[in-house]
């Protein structure tokens, strides 16, 4: 009998954002396609990262993280939105914030459960449910303002549910869920009994008037939401896999032990970089993240509309989704393998976005990039005018 791979490997695929990484690697192009961020780490993350490991931090920790980040991150939570965190019963720190809902995954989840989420989705957020064998069903929202309505989530919604998935600011649109929206799910989430996963990795990405709003802390959410979060974004360390899982303590033990089995800890003294950075760095540094980000944003979107590649312009994170339907071929992987062979900038097919073919004139850019390397993929985006 010939060997062969499992089943289970059909159940995941390479990641479309990856697949164009590797495209753009080959022709050496400009990677708008993966979210790397490779704008500058803060000093105090990378000082105290060194430090740790010139002491000695270098060992397994506690499969919850150290009790050092812990602290740091429920100090956080509540200073910028009064939330009360334990630190030594609710916060387990992953293999980033992907580690943590995948561990979150295991622990709360059966073979056969049935998530909601909302499209455009982020393609990792599908993958790990369907690699915990739970099943994906989808909420598709529309512009203007990527709205949905109570409707549209009752149709969907089974005997089987059991979650809801919100990605706020969102990967891939930039839509910031309003209170108004977070009430109405809330209301939902206790209706029918749910689990509230949340993906809030991109909390300090907020333009205009928007600002982030954690579901936990809605009335009487604390208990059913698992906020899924990390660092890699806020301090550019995408490469460091420092994330974590805030909950209620009656659901933390058993995905600690999960963490525990998947990764034993994150790396020790990155855990404790991170820490230095919650510690030492102030509200000034969060908020400006946005007014740097903002200007990147405006940047990218006036190459694109110079382009006639029309933007949707997001309200966070840092992606923009963009019409290329001007561009030729028959679906988006085309339109972007088009586009990265004439101008080399990748983005990603905005097919890998949707659960069908609805995003086959999308495709999402990202600016999380050093402004030099920014504005050369935008001159040449606006060079395709020319072509």
């Amino acid at each position: 009998m010939a060997l062969k791979l499992s089943k289970r490997h059909e159940w995941v695929m390479q990641s479309e954002i990856r697949n164009m990484s590797i495209e753009c690697d080959r022709i050496g192009g400009i990677n708008l396609s993966q979210g790397v961020c490779d704008t500058e780490v803060p000093l105090v993350v990378r000082k105290g990262a060194r430090q740790a490991m010139d002491a000695g931090i270098n060992t397994y920790t506690h499969y919850a993280g150290l009790i050092e980040l812990r602290e740091a991150i429920a100090k956080k939570q509540r200073q910028f939105y009064g939330m009360d965190v334990d630190p030594e019963k609710e916060i387990i720190v992953s293999g980033g914030a992907t580690g943590a809902l995948y561990c979150a995954c295991l622990a709360l989840l059966n073979p056969g459960d049935e998530v909601i989420l909302f499209e455009p989705f982020y393609g990792y957020h599908v993958q790990t449910l369907v690699a915990t064998q739970a099943v994906p069903v989808f909420v598709r929202m529309n512009l203007p303002g990527w709205h949905f309505s109570v409707a549209d989530l009752e149709a969907v919604v089974t005997p089987r549910t059991r979650g809801i998935m919100i990605n706020t600011p969102a990967n891939p649109s930039g839509k910031v869920f309003s209170k108004e929206e977070l009430n109405l799910l809330a209301a939902f989430a206790a209706k029918h009994n749910l689990f509230i996963f949340t993906d809030e990795i991109y909390e300090h990405f907020l333009y205009g008037d928007c600002r982030h709003i954690p579901p936990a802390t809605l009335p009487g959410m604390k208990e059913r939401t698992i906020t899924i979060s990390g660092l890699s974004k806020t301090f550019s360390i995408t490469g460091w896999r420092i994330g974590y899982c805030i909950c209620d303590a009656q659901w933390s033990t058993a995905i600690g032990f999960f963490n525990d089995l998947v990764y034993v800890c994150a790396p020790a003294p990155l855990q404790s970089g991170v820490a230095k950075g919650l510690q030492k760095l102030n509200f000034n540094y969060y908020r400006s993240l946005s007014r740097i980000y903002k200007k990147k944003r405006d940047k990218i979107c006036d190459a694109l509309f110079k382009a006639t590649l029309i933007p949707i312009i997001p309200d966070g994170a840092y992606y923009v989704l963009a019409d290329i339907s001007s561009l030729p071929g028959n679906n988006s992987k085309e339109r972007a393998m088009y586009l990265l062979r004439e101008t080399g900038v990748a983005c990603v097919p905005g097919e890998a976005f949707f659960h069908d073919a609805s995003g086959e004139y999308l495709a999402r850019f990202c600016f999380a990039k050093d402004d030099n390397v920014l504005a050369e993929a935008c001159r040449r985006l606006a060079s395709l005018k020319n072509l």
